[in-house]
């Protein structure tokens, strides 16, 4: 029986390469995005490419209600993979920042993701089965100033990821947070898009070496996943040194990354 998979932000970089893999192995794919050009050349390539069935949904998630308005229109068909992927960041000091825009980042990262987990859960408890993957980041293990709100919404979805899988044990549905630190995609030009472009290429993962391994983790039903020992290292960092120096130290290198 064909198993189905949603996924979020599924146009390109991460979402794009984890729709490969589940479209490699045979899953029918709901693919969910903003952009309306990408979202329908990535569906095309993907049913070329791997004969899978492809639906393609142009959504705002940063809109009310949009998780349940997703369900909808899939008919409350039932979902064994949902990958909550979709996200952006925003640089600049929180009293600069436009809040539009950082309204809509936590309704993405934050209001529409609980809300789709929420709309999926149930059928997948009463099957005994069933995988979610979260997207969450390095940034979730400590406060980032000048991403302020980027890196709170990426600390709730880990701490939100983390709770929930604890409640689902035995259950046979799994919740995995990825957390990857600098990855080769479109996000770091939309994070820079109003100020400047990153200088630091240091430790910078390709998003089909991220997607792999998150891919992998999910399936192994693994709680959190971080790809590479550097960010393993860097995210234990913030508990051997003082908060303040945690803090200070990300400041630093957002200012020299961006500024």
């Amino acid at each position: 029986m064909t198993k189905t998979a949603l996924v979020t932000g599924a146009a390109s970089g991460l979402g794009y390469e984890l729709a490969i893999l589940l479209a490699n192995d045979a899953y029918k794919l709901i693919l969910v995005d903003v952009d309306t050009e990408s979202l329908a050349k990535a569906k095309t390539a993907l049913e070329k490419d791997f004969n899978v069935e492809v639906i393609a949904l142009v959504k705002d998630l940063s809109n009310q209600n949009i998780a349940q308005e997703i369900i909808a229109d899939i008919n409350n068909e039932s979902i064994d993979v949902l990958i909550n992927n979709a996200g952006f960041g925003l640089f600049g000091s929180f009293i600069d920042t436009d809040w539009e825009r950082e309204s809509d980042m936590l309704h993405v990262h934050i209001v529409t993701t609980t809300h789709l987990t929420k709309m999926v859960l149930d059928g997948m408890v009463k099957r005994g089965s069933g995988k979610i993957l979260n997207m969450s980041s390095l940034a979730a293990f400590q406060p980032g100033p000048l991403m302020a709100i980027y890196y709170a919404s990426k600390c709730y979805m880990l701490s939100f990821s983390e709770a929930i899988a604890n409640e689902l044990k035995g259950t046979g549905v799994t919740v995995t947070a990825l957390c990857p630190g600098p990855t080769k995609t479109a996000f770091q030009k939309t994070v820079s898009a109003n100020c400047c472009n990153n200088k630091i290429s240091f430790n910078m993962a390709s998003a089909k070496a991220v997607a792999a391994y998150g891919y992998k983790a999910m399936h192994q039903g693994k709680t959190y996943a971080i790809p590479g020992n550097f960010n393993k290292f860097l995210a234990i960092l913030p508990r051997l040194l003082s908060r303040n120096t945690a803090v200070a130290i990300v400041r630093r290198i957002q200012e020299k990354n961006r500024s």
